[in-house]
């Protein structure tokens, strides 16, 4: 008996380093699908609720719970978790008293990062209102695009926008729009003040009556994205949406003793849904910034004890960039989270800075599929596995970059492609996995959707990426597809940037790519003019132009001036290839220093193409 006895024992032991030997990720594969199927059922606990269990709920509860701990932290400023709910019972009473608002409406939100974006999202969810996270660096069309679109009727701005503001408050006030800054004077006339109306009101509790519609399909954010057209599209993220944004947080383990910093913008979803909203569900701490420094850095994470951090991969690329110091490793960072990480700087960062728990993760604001790399691979984006594929149905399937669409059989159907082979990425539109679109853009949304993809009548949401997963089940970014390209963490339309650019007197022609640079994550712009006849070429007026109309990423570094008539393809960016240089194409590079477009015919540099656009 007790032969055998023994002999079970050894295989009891034995069995995991078996496991491990056969399937060496199975335990990290099984203990990430238990995290997702924890957040799954609590998502469904929230459902069932009445009133249904939202992020508000969550943040109340933690109000309730730890009301003296820190939530923001901010320069030399700390809100604790009852303060900053105290600050949004009043902005909910403002916005109620003195707008009018009540749930449904819509309000957009024009600032930078600032405690007010917090208290000012957290009070509109407390009327039921939806909040439109407006890219600070718009103007003009754009900016008036954006506000449109969402259906807004008021738009909250930071007083530090009131150019950009008095460049289409003609608009604006057309469209019977109520305009205020956030702060307790106005300069601009048509421009009423917002925060000294929330200091006259009462700060108790906001009754749940006031929000008594809400239920997980109600819009609660508008986050833009770049849109095919030109223009941003604004997805339209539900409640329920922003549980399943709070997932990477949760499964990449933050806890409540965490502090979380980051630089990134909150107009964007990886600062709010994950960064924001992930410190409330784990009662975690906050850190904001109003911009990516790479000489405070450091220093505002040993002066805030930060644990983890936010990015995208050219944030740390900057910081191995940073000259070396003694006490590069005098921290408590201990965990990233982000996404663009190139595999070379990932090795540096970790090597310089210590062993830094990175996790990747691949995801977009509209998208219904994403991945984590939570087995902290290099390189990789993610991981899918067996169990994985048994919830969520998704595929790469075959993708004609000439043609920009997927290749189909003799049947009609698209043609899923082997491990080890690029691919384009989608996923069924299920209950789980849905695709909720975009507002007052059902072409744009109709768009996004693949049907009778492997049988008749499915329909797939098309990520537009690229991807690879290899043999061993890990998966890779590859490129992006379609009129847009990435640079400086913001997706770029080239029809926008080639609309702005021929807008010019002298341009007739023009197409805008995006083109690879040695070292550097995403891509650059490059514009490619058919001069008008009669018409000379100036650089400086061109330049003056986009900087006008263009944010700063969207602007192209590049010009090439052609003699003939353009070849254009609408699967461009960024598969097409410009003309080698020849001096009957003139070449011209941004200079940032001159302020003008001016003739290269010389080797680039860093310096040269990169000038003005280098953080501290």
């Amino acid at each position: 008996m007790l032969p055998v006895i023994y002999a079970a024992l050894a295989g009891v032991l034995l069995l995991p380093l078996l496991v491990n030997l056969c399937c060496p990720y199975f335990f990290e594969d099984l203990n990430y699908f238990l995290k997702v199927a924890r957040v799954t059922r609590r998502m469904r606990s929230y459902r069932q609720r009445r009133p249904v269990h939202t992020i508000l709920n969550a943040f109340l509860d933690r109000a309730r719970q730890t009301p003296r701990k820190p939530f923001l932290l901010f320069q030399d400023e700390t809100l604790t978790y009852a303060q900053v709910d105290r600050r949004s019972n009043q902005v909910a009473r403002a916005l109620r008293d003195h707008l009018g608002l009540r749930q449904g409406d819509c309000v957009a939100v024009f600032m930078g990062n600032e405690p007010a974006y917090v208290w000012l999202w957290l009070g509109l969810a407390k009327l039921g209102c939806a909040m439109a996270c407006l890219n600070y660096n718009i103007r003009g069309k754009s900016l008036l695009h954006c506000f449109q679109c969402c259906g807004a009727k008021v738009l909250l701005a930071s007083p530090d926008l009131q150019a950009a503001i008095e460049e289409v408050l003609p608009s604006l006030k057309k469209d019977d729009v109520a305009i205020y800054y956030m702060s307790r004077s106005s300069n601009t006339d048509g421009v009423d003040s917002f925060l000294d109306k929330v200091d006259e009101v009462s700060t108790e509790p906001i009754p749940e009556s006031w929000r008594s519609e809400v239920n997980f399909s109600t819009p609660a954010l508008y986050i833009y994205t770049s849109g095919t057209t030109g223009l941003p599209k604004a997805a339209m993220i539900n409640h329920l949406r922003i549980w399943y944004g709070t997932g990477l947080a949760i499964a990449s383990g933050v806890k409540e003793d965490d502090v979380l910093y980051t630089t990134l913008p909150l107009y964007h979803s990886a600062a709010l849904m994950v960064g924001v909203h992930g410190c409330i569900v784990s009662g975690a701490t906050l850190v904001l910034r109003t911009k990516f420094s790479a000489s405070h850095f450091w220093d505002d994470c040993r002066k805030y004890k930060v644990t983890v951090i936010q990015y995208i991969g050219e944030l740390l690329r900057y910081l191995c960039n940073s000259p070396q110091k003694p006490n590069d490793r005098d921290h408590k960072v201990r965990m990233a989270m982000g996404n663009g990480l190139r595999a070379d700087v990932w090795r540096e960062f970790i090597k310089r800075f210590g062993d830094i728990h990175i996790y990747e993760f691949y995801a977009s604001t509209e998208g219904n599929i994403g991945f984590m790399n939570y087995t902290r691979k290099i390189g990789a984006v993610g991981r899918v596995n067996y169990l994985q594929k048994k919830v969520v149905t998704y595929e790469l399937i075959k993708y004609d970059v000439e043609k920009d669409e997927p290749v189909r059989d003799g049947n009609g159907y698209c043609i899923k492609v082997p491990k080890g082979e690029v691919g384009l990425l989608v996923c069924k539109i299920t209950n789980l996995t849905p695709f909720n679109g975009y507002a007052g853009g059902k072409t744009q949304t109709e768009k996004k959707k693949l049907r009778d993809v492997f049988k008749k009548g499915d329909i797939y949401f098309n990520s537009g990426d690229l991807l690879m997963i290899d043999h061993e089940n890990f998966i890779y970014f590859h490129d992006r597809v379609g009129d847009t390209f990435r640079w400086k963490g913001e997706n770029v339309a080239t029809t926008e940037v080639a609309d702005v650019v021929g807008m010019v007197d002298f341009v007739q022609e023009v197409n805008v790519y995006g083109v690879s640079v040695p070292g550097h994550e995403g891509r650059i712009g490059m514009a490619s003019i058919k001069m008008k006849e009669n018409h000379e070429f100036d650089g400086k007026k061109l330049f003056k132009h986009v900087a006008d109309y263009l944010p700063n990423y969207a602007r192209p570094r590049f010009l090439r001036i052609q003699v003939r008539p353009l070849v254009i393809k609408f699967s461009y960016p960024p598969f097409w290839r410009p003309l080698p240089l020849r001096k009957q194409f003139p070449f011209y590079h941004g200079d940032h220093i001159s302020q003008i477009f001016t003739t290269l015919f010389r080797k680039l540099n860093k310096e040269l193409w990169l000038s003005g656009n280098e953080p501290d």
